[in-house]
Parts: C-alpha cells; structure tokens; sequence
C-alpha cells in the first residue's frame, strides 16, 4: 500500500511539473499609432496582425491612436509587431510606415495634408 501512495505521489508531481513547464510566457504593450484616420484603418491593422505568428490579441482605439497588442515571447517580439504594422502602411511608434504600403492605402486612411486648403461646412 505505502508503495501505491508514493507511485501516485509521484505521478502527480510528475503531471504538475509537466504542466508548469509548458505555460507560455506573453508580452504586453500598447503602440503608438498615430497615421490611423478610421475604422478601416484599425480593421486593416487588427486583421493583418493576427495573422502574424505568435499575436494573440490586438486592439485598436481610433481615437487614442493607440494599438494593444499581445503576443507569445517564444514566437514573436515588440520590434516585428511594429515593423508589420508599418508594412500595412501605418507609422508604429518609431518605426515609419513603408512608402509603398502607404501609397496604396484608400484616401480615408491616409493622414491629412497640412498643405491642403481647408473646406468650409
């Protein structure tokens, strides 16, 4: 009987050590954004980085210009987040948007030119 309990004690610990060693480590940050304009902006970027690997939650607040995201540490990092939100073509913290990306962004999404004459309402 005393040998069952220690088996069992041990298979136990075994299972518990092996569950601890699994868990995935996540990074948490918010990025700025500031070129997003609309709500096409902040779908583009939610849909394009959750197909990047490691992402696991992104949300976007139009208004603050900010983006959340979360990722696995062992799959992706803070720097490729942000160079992937440039590629879409939006600025991301320090990281510029990519000329091209941007160029091919629809007129909404694109920041407003201080150089354009300002229409009346």
């Amino acid at each position: 009987m005393k040998k069952y309990f220690q088996l069992t004690f041990l298979a136990l610990a075994g299972f518990v050590f092996s569950a601890t060693a699994q868990q995935k480590t996540t990074g948490k940050a918010e990025i700025k954004t500031p070129s997003i304009q609309c709500e096409m902006c902040k779908a583009k970027i939610e849909k394009y980085l959750m197909r990047q690997e490691g992402v696991t939650g992104v949300k976007v607040d139009v208004k603050k210009k900010v983006t959340g995201v979360t990722w696995l540490t062992d799959r992706t990092n803070i720097e490729n987040i942000k160079a992937a939100i440039a590629t879409v073509g939006y600025d991301a913290d320090d990281v510029t948007a990519e000329e091209a990306s941007y160029k091919k962004l629809p007129p909404c999404c694109k920041k407003p030119d201080p150089a354009a004459p300002k229409v009346l309402q």
